[in-house]
């Protein structure tokens, strides 16, 4: 049942390689937004937001903070007139890569300026809706740590996981699943008592480029940390690959 995530490789080689910072607390109360919207408003019903609660919570943000923006995602907060909008941008990186970011912002217009400024600036380009979307399909992903995978072969097919991917001499593994079945696959993983550190939705290309150009390569993972470094972007995925060693040249 062993399945491939090039792009979880990839984040967490560049993780390593340069010791890429947390989310913006913007960015972390904007997930806690759209985890409620998408759900319901209680955590302890909705696991998306239980998750995103507790990152916010492990990155400092105060309770009230995050009480607001739970309200947020209710549509009970009255004092605030943004209205934030989820929007998902498509473009291409350097050597035609396909990019597809997910945002939520309260001006599209300048998000788009952002996101415009930041392919130009490094050999790629914003491009229309649905241009890239195509290559890609989204799973429900659950991140475990210190996993046997014995056990974690019988609680995935229990729990009716697509695949699953180990790393790190089984320090970490992610298990892959479609996306109405995640709940069903994480109270399995709960009951058979694995370390859950994260439940979320993820784009997974279907494909993927295989980057060997180290000017190529510069390029991309610029483009990758300018997108991610943008308050109004939620998450940033790509259809490219490379080896740890010439992430580790071109960052």
């Amino acid at each position: 049942m062993a399945g491939h995530s090039k792009w979880a490789n990839i984040k967490r080689q560049k993780a390593r390689v340069d010791a890429k910072k947390g989310k913006t607390f913007t960015q972390l109360s904007r997930a806690i937004i759209v985890a409620a919207r998408n759900g319901i408003p209680d955590p302890d019903g909705n696991f998306q937001l239980r998750t995103a609660i507790d990152k916010a919570k492990a990155a400092g943000i105060p309770n009230d903070n995050i009480e607001r923006s739970l309200a947020k995602g209710a549509g009970t907060y009255q004092d605030d007139d943004a209205i934030l909008e989820e929007i998902r941008y498509e473009g291409y990186g350097a050597g035609g890569v396909a990019v597809l970011i997910e945002a939520l912002t309260d001006n599209r217009n300048r998000t788009a300026a952002y996101l415009r400024s930041a392919f130009t600036k490094n050999g790629g380009n914003l491009g229309e809706t649905g241009c890239v979307s195509w290559m890609f399909e989204q799973k429900g992903v659950i991140t475990l740590e210190k996993v046997a995978e014995e056990e974690l072969l019988e609680a995935s097919m229990e729990g009716e996981a697509d695949n699953y991917e180990i790393y790190d001499d089984g320090d970490v593994a992610e298990v892959f699943t479609e996306v109405a079945n995640l709940e069903n696959l994480n109270q399995t993983l709960k009951k058979y008592d694995f370390l859950i550190r994260d439940v979320e939705l993820r784009w997974i290309p279907n494909n993927n480029i295989e980057v060997t150009d180290p000017e190529q390569a510069r390029s991309l993972l610029k483009l990758i940390d300018t997108l991610e470094s943008l308050d109004d972007v939620q998450n940033v995925t790509a259809n490219f690959e490379m080896t740890e060693k010439l992430m580790a040249t071109s960052s």
